[in-house]
């Protein structure tokens, strides 16, 4: 059933609602505009082109899929961290279907929703790193020249890419490989 929607965070939500529910091509200025009940110059308003609102959808999508954890803890140990992810991408893919496997190839290369996924593989990256950081498991000499803490977390995301592709949410491949690295 359509409502009216009066703010940017509803029409987010009714874009992720409506992406899950009809993929990508469902995810339109005039599409949108119908699943909130409003007006295409509605969504004007908030958005400047249809690339603009694709571009917020993948973000909010993205920010959906890895949003904070009820326990914090998992920010305190990178093997929890990386089972924590996993989870997410597990989750991500069943209640966005297709969107790890379609989107990323779907975008022009400088377009916002390209723009808008770096942004959120680069907060993922950072927080690796700050995890990384903070693990009191990781032995002293784990990290040098020939390898940096930022070129592990690198390791670990390459190998999380590499599974949403796979669509392969175990983790305990990543979790032996930094239980065999770094403790």
């Amino acid at each position: 059933m359509n409502h009216s929607v009066t703010s940017r965070q509803e029409i987010l939500k009714v874009s992720r609602e409506l992406m899950a529910r009809k993929g990508w091509p469902a995810v339109n200025i005039r599409g949108v505009a119908g699943a909130c009940g409003v007006s295409v110059g509605s969504i004007y308003n908030y958005f400047d082109s249809k690339e603009d609102l694709v571009g917020a959808v993948v973000e909010s999508v993205w920010q959906d899929i890895f949003r904070r954890p009820e326990d914090p803890g998992v920010f305190r140990d990178t093997q929890a961290c990386a089972a924590w992810l996993y989870r997410c991408m597990d989750q991500g893919s069943r209640d966005y279907p297709d969107f790890f496997a379609l989107h990323a190839v779907s975008f022009l290369p400088k377009s916002q929703g390209k723009q808008r996924m770096q942004k959120a593989w680069d907060h993922i990256l950072d927080q690796l790193c700050a995890v990384l950081r903070s693990d009191p498991k990781i032995r002293p000499d784990a990290f040098d020249d020939r390898l940096s803490l930022e070129q592990f977390a690198d390791v670990i995301f390459s190998l999380m890419l590499s599974a949403l592709v796979r669509r392969d949410y175990d983790p305990t491949g990543v979790q032996e490989i930094i239980r065999r690295s770094l403790y």
